[in-house]
């Protein structure tokens, strides 16, 4: 044929010319292809020119224009593919595979180019951190929930279904990675070709070495003038043993190397495995609130098939349901009438309870039941823990749905109910760290219109008592009586600590002020060195990662893992106003820090308290023992302003009969503490403990 191929289909027509350009109606159209009548047209793939059918003439879906496919040549082809990413392909070619790096280290933009490339998401839809849909995410530049991604890439003619997770990087949030990781055959291991292996960076690839993932490295940013990609690959070398001779090179920003990475995504990757005539097994990875369809799960399918109208049944919670949506992630929701092993989906069934479709959950088919359930995930211990009051007391309620809702999408927090006299009723919640923490909590205030109020940060503490009974206590108010224990272990953690050379001196000085023991000391290259320490989790839920990045000057990054308990010298230090204990301001802290922060409690109350009638002496106390005072002086009213002269007598009975009410007052007077007060001293907490 000579300038075009034509292809005459059941209602449509269609002109494809092989350098780029079709004409329809005598409009010509750079790059695109269109159609006239689009209904019941099946979509084509065209690679390097040539036109293959994928799928029936019958085709059930409205075409959509001008979406995107990535040929193998690495060049972008325009075509009219509306539902191309919902087109069925062999088990053998399916890849599902994620991206895990350090913190700033470009997984977003990365998955964003991945997006485009293959067509998944329109230039004029794309944006920044397009996976990133939270606004949290985008303020703060990081990514908090894990997130999924169908495409569709064709390399040699062959059309492959890539299932893209693309994970966070904070130490805090590493439960998401390894939720992320069971779902997955493969890893993308990006670095900083110019900062190199950072402290997360080990951490998430030894996560996914226990998942007996294929891992490929990806050196990211080579267009910086300070790249040192050969450099980069050395250390990954030397301190993980991954073989970095074909690490790919790339510049997710300026799209370098992108199609090398999808080409070897799916040269490497090895496939799921074919267990389509098994039962039904299907792991829950993630899962979220809908106001209007109820529970919506996000799954990966391990065994059979499942489809929509199914009837399935939740092993862990003993439920069951029919399906009534199921569909991809591309990355927005698209309906199918089937998913089968290896692919990753999401379902509806009208769940409205949230505790019956837990997160590590399997799903089978109530007919055809499997035998065993899935492993599912080791359940996250909670590392930080803090109590959560709304300053309303009326929103109680709300703020327990609010919990239960925010919980079966972030599963690693945990809470349970608390009362204070002072605070009302409210919640003592757990974390995996400080950052969690006020994720939650800013989550909660955005998502669910809650107004709270946060006790200081505190960690799970052992209690011996004397009738050898030991105990588990995570609120300060819990803490048993000096003559009833025996003596009180808190948890301890390895700090691993990656730096410039420079700074080894301040942050060994750091890790000393934090009550930490030295252990260790290597150099991984000539300018950066790792420096292990072992010291209470308590010292790190304060500024810890702030000091870090500042006497570093931002160059250095840290990792954290649960060593044990110790046993400590802790005390329970309470404030007392007017002579009654405070319970949210009371804290557990080390005998040798008890002066200097009962000090600065004390301090702070008497700036922020409003001045009563009577005198108000504000103490902070260990047991019986006051060990810092401040008083708050009293309003004093002129009650000799009348008296001109006369009989002093007069004026020494005036003053007696309001030295005895102010007397009858303090006795019997409250002190009301405003909640900015409390706020305030709260941070102060988080400060200085």
């Amino acid at each position: 044929m000579s300038a075009a191929d034509v292809c005459r289909l059941s209602k449509g027509l269609f002109v494809f010319s092989q350098h780029g350009n079709s004409r329809l109606g005598g409009r010509r159209t750079k790059g695109s292809c269109s159609f006239q009548q689009s209904s019941s047209i099946a979509p084509f793939s065209f690679v390097g020119g040539s036109c293959s059918r994928l799928c029936s003439a019958n085709f059930p879906q409205p075409v959509r224009r001008n979406a995107t496919v990535a040929a193998a040549a690495g060049t972008e082809v325009s075509m009219d593919a509306g539902q191309d990413r919902l087109m069925k392909v062999p088990i053998s070619n399916i890849r599902n595979f994620c991206i895990i790096a350090h913190i700033d280290h470009g997984k977003s933009t990365l998955a964003d180019k991945l997006l485009q490339l293959t067509g998944t998401v329109q230039k004029r839809d794309m944006k920044e951190q397009f996976l990133d849909n939270m606004d949290l995410e985008r303020e703060r530049g990081i990514t908090i929930k894990l997130q999924a991604a169908r495409m569709r890439f064709v390399l040699d003619n062959e059309p492959y279904c890539l299932n893209l997770i693309d994970t966070p990087g904070h130490v805090d949030f590493s439960y998401e990675v390894s939720r992320s990781l069971a779902a997955c055959e493969g890893a993308l291991l990006v670095v900083d070709a110019s900062q190199g292996v950072e402290a997360q960076t080990l951490a998430n690839v030894y996560l996914a070495l226990e998942n007996n993932l294929e891992i490929i490295p990806v050196l990211n940013k080579i267009d910086l003038p300070g790249a040192e990609p050969s450099r980069v690959s050395k250390e990954i070398e030397e301190i993980i043993g991954l073989d970095c001779s074909d690490a790919i090179h790339c510049s997710a920003k300026e799209g370098i190397g992108i199609n090398e990475i999808l080409s070897a995504i799916v040269r490497k990757i090895p496939p799921p495995k074919d267990t389509v005539g098994s039962p039904l097994r299907a792991l829950i990875f993630d899962s979220y609130y809908d106001p209007y369809r109820g529970v919506i799960v996000y799954f990966r399918v391990i065994d059979g098939t499942i489809k929509k109208s199914d009837k399935i049944y939740f092993m862990a919670s003993g439920k069951d349901y029919f399906a009534d949506e199921i569909g991809v992630l591309s990355p927005h929701q698209l309906q199918v009438d089937e998913l089968y092993a290896g692919e990753v989906g999401y379902l509806s069934a009208s769940i409205r309870s949230v505790a019956d479709a837990r997160v590590g959950d399997t799903i089978t088919h109530f007919g055809r039941k499997a035998e065993r359930s899935l492993p599912g995930y080791v359940e996250a211990t909670p590392m930080v823990f803090c109590g959560l009051f709304p300053t309303d007391a009326d929103q109680f309620p709300e703020l327990r749905d609010a919990l239960e809702k925010l919980q079966l999408n972030d599963s690693a927090l945990k809470f349970e109910p608390e009362t204070s006299s002072a605070m009302g009723f409210g919640f003592r919640c757990g974390f995996l760290g400080l950052l969690h923490m006020e994720i939650v909590q800013e989550r909660l205030e955005r998502e669910y219109n809650l107004s709270l109020i946060t006790t200081a940060p505190s960690v799970v503490y052992r209690v011996n008592c004397v009738n050898s009974e030991t105990i588990e206590c995570s609120n300060p108010a819990a803490l048993p009586e000096p003559g009833k224990r025996r003596s009180i272990e808190e948890p301890f953690v390895k700090i691993e600590m990656f730096t410039p050379k420079e700074y080894i001196g301040p942050l060994m000085e750091l890790g000393q002020d934090r009550r930490g023991v030295f252990k260790q000391m290597n150099y991984i290259t000539e300018n950066r060195a790792s420096i292990i320490y072992e010291l209470p989790l308590a010292e790190m839920v304060g500024d810890f990662f702030d000091q870090l990045k500042s006497r570093s000057k931002g160059y250095a990054s840290m990792e954290y893992s649960f060593i044990g308990y110790k046993e400590s010298e802790l005390v329970k230090l309470d404030i007392q106003i007017n002579g009654e204990p405070v319970e949210p301001l009371s804290t557990i802290v080390h005998k040798d820090k008890a002066y200097s922060v009962g000090r600065a409690l004390t301090q702070k109350l008497k700036e922020l308290i409003p001045r009563q009638m009577f005198k108000v002496p504000i103490q902070a106390c260990i047991g019986a023992k006051v060990i810092a005072s401040e008083a708050l002086s009293a309003i004093r009213k002129d009650v000799l302003s009348k008296c001109y002269g006369g009989d002093i007598t007069r004026k020494k009975k005036l003053l007696k009969k309001q030295a005895e009410g102010k007397k009858r007052m303090k006795a019997i007077g409250k002190v009301d503490v405003p909640q900015e007060a409390f706020m305030a001293v709260l941070r102060l907490e988080k400060e200085v403990i």
